[in-house]
């Protein structure tokens, strides 16, 4: 499949991060299965103002555009057995030629999209008392466990998901994956026991994962590099504003007696009904390949000669092949790869302190003797920690651009660091003063710090990755968000009895220690990251193909 482009086909100099991205397109099939995960990372606004051509560590090639046909390409179109189709120039179907309106549209749609499935996360969390209460539940881990369930459901599935838009293609995966997400609100809502509650959190997990997973993929198809910078800014802000503003009105609709849990999902249902009717109507398919293989498809109906082919349609392996790369190469990266391991294991932890935390804000406002509304109202804290996070970005992205020729991708770190600090000193904040005769202001200052350090420990996770194993950042990524969302299943389990057996300062003060530690892992890698990173094979071979690249352009040049 040759990448969508506006452009002729010319040498022209590119960074390794923007060329890998393209040749993520055509290339290595076996890496097809995350493609969603890796182009939604893939180098964003930063590389304004980079140097062009600036690649691996900073070094300096000249690519082309356009990746190379493969031998069995060359070899149909040298017979006359193919006629490829492919974008022309301003071809208005090319999504990166969409209007910029119509690129807002699009991921204002997708976001939203994002929005509500981190909603559902933590707008279950207000109304387990009275759901407690009718469904007779005596084991408050069994309750928790609808919490845990629904991240379980963003961690396997998506593994299994993600292939598919390789075959069918985005847009019908969302509707698919959207209608069902909304139908099992009213499974939840009518449920008479906690088990059908907990096999539509899970369900619901499953189908809205697509609102994570191929969101920022979305952004990538219709956005260019230098543009993605303020998309991307969104659609992380959505995945943190979400998970805050769920308890927010959720708490106020448990608190009516005559609303309460069963109408909480009634309401979600109800919204998300009116997202799948609006992204029906509005969201089109944006992926290139499925464009021209539609497009081929056409061709050979109207014309009647069978030599039209996109290069989607030749390149594809299996579903089966790309399910068993999709599910087995993150886990090999997880267990085999240092830097995967280390940054998986900071990130998970402290997203899975995020959702630990959906369940302990209750605990200390309660110490205040909080109604479900205003206690709901705790959660903006979150909210607004997103907002800040997205404000402080800009800065994270000139320090990379100035950077990143000296430093290479350890110039995405820069906010990671600051993140290391604020999320254990939050920790600190939040713990100390649980305390029913300090104001609840501190508990909520202690959340907006620790929450702004999850921000940018999230983001630059991905950009990190994303810029160091370049073709291979879709495993790499697909590697910590199975972590990072095993980490947001377990933690809500024993939330309770951490809480009940240290006391809320120490229980939160435990998590700030060992984010003190794991905080370590960013300025490491600032002083020995490209020595790490020089060992792993993985490395290695990307540094073999760029020179190789480079070798082929300076003698075809």
């Amino acid at each position: 499949m040759m990448p969508p482009s506006a452009e002729p086909a010319q040498h022209t100099p590119y960074t390794i991060s923007e060329a890998s991205e393209m040749a993520r397109t055509v290339s290595s099939v076996s890496h097809a299965a995350h493609d969603d995960l890796a182009r939604s990372q893939s180098p964003n606004s930063a590389l304004q103002g980079m140097p062009v051509g600036a690649g691996l560590d900073g070094q300096v090639v000249d690519l082309e555009k356009h990746a190379e046909p493969t031998p069995q390409e060359r070899k149909m179109e040298a017979a006359g057995d193919v006629i490829w189709v492919e974008f022309e120039d301003n071809d208005p179907e090319d999504p990166f030629n969409f209007s910029t309106r119509r690129k807002w549209i699009i991921t204002c749609l997708a976001v939203f999209f994002t929005a509500e499935v981190a909603a559902t996360a933590s707008a279950y969390v207000p109304g387990i008392p009275s759901m407690e209460r009718d469904l007779n539940v005596t084991n408050h881990t069994m309750s928790l466990l609808g919490i845990s369930i629904y991240a379980l459901g963003f961690a396997i599935p998506p593994l299994v998901l993600a292939p598919l838009s390789e075959v069918f293609g985005r847009n019908p995966i969302y509707l698919v994956c959207h209608l069902c997400y909304t139908v099992l609100f009213i499974g939840v809502g009518a449920a008479q026991n906690i088990q059908t509650v907990l096999i539509c959190r899970f369900l619901s997990g499953a189908f809205g994962s697509t609102g994570s997973t191929m969101v920022g993929g979305t952004i990538a198809d219709i956005f260019r590099s230098s543009e993605r910078g303020q998309p991307m800014a969104l659609f992380a802000t959505a995945a943190i504003f979400g998970t805050g503003f769920g308890p927010v009105w959720a708490g106020w609709v448990e608190q009516n007696s005559s609303l309460e849990w069963r109408w909480i999902a009634w309401i979600q249902a109800i919204y998300t009904g009116v997202g799948f009717i609006v992204i029906a109507f509005f969201l089109k398919e944006t992926r290139g390949g499925i464009i021209l293989t539609r497009r081929a498809h056409r061709l050979r109906k109207t014309t009647g000669d069978q030599r039209y082919r996109a290069r989607a349609e030749e390149e594809r392996a299996s579903v089966p092949i790309l399910i068993k790369n999709s599910l087995t190469r993150p886990l090999l990266f997880l267990f085999t790869e240092p830097i995967v391991t280390f940054f998986s294991l900071w990130v998970s932890f402290t997203w899975g302190f995020l959702y630990l935390l959906l369940s302990s804000i209750g605990f200390v406002s309660a110490l205040h003797n909080y109604t479900p509304g205003q206690n709901g109202l705790v959660f903006l804290s979150i909210c607004f920690s997103a907002i800040l996070g997205n404000l402080l970005n800009p800065l994270q992205e000139r320090m990379y651009a100035r950077n990143f020729p000296k430093r290479g991708p350890e110039a995405r770190l820069y906010s990671a660091c600051v993140g290391a600090v604020a999320f254990p000193v939050g920790c600190f904040i939040y713990g100390w003063t649980s305390y029913s005769h300090v104001s609840m202001a501190g508990p909520i200052v202690g959340v907006v710090v620790l929450m702004t350090g999850v921000y940018h420990i999230y983001l630059a996770c991905f950009n990190f990755l994303s810029d160091s194993y370049l073709t291979y950042a879709s495993s790499a990524l697909a590697a910590q968000s199975f972590a990072r969302n095993m980490f947001a299943f377990a933690f809500p389990l024993f939330v309770k009895p951490m809480y009940e057996h240290l006391g809320y300062q120490w229980a939160s003060s435990l998590a700030g220690f060992v984010g003190l530690a794991l905080g370590t892992v960013p300025f490491i890698l600032f002083g020995y990251g490209k020595s790490i990173r020089a060992k792993s094979k993985v490395y290695q071979q990307l540094q073999r193909d760029a020179e190789e690249r480079a070798r082929k352009t300076s003698s075809s040049s």
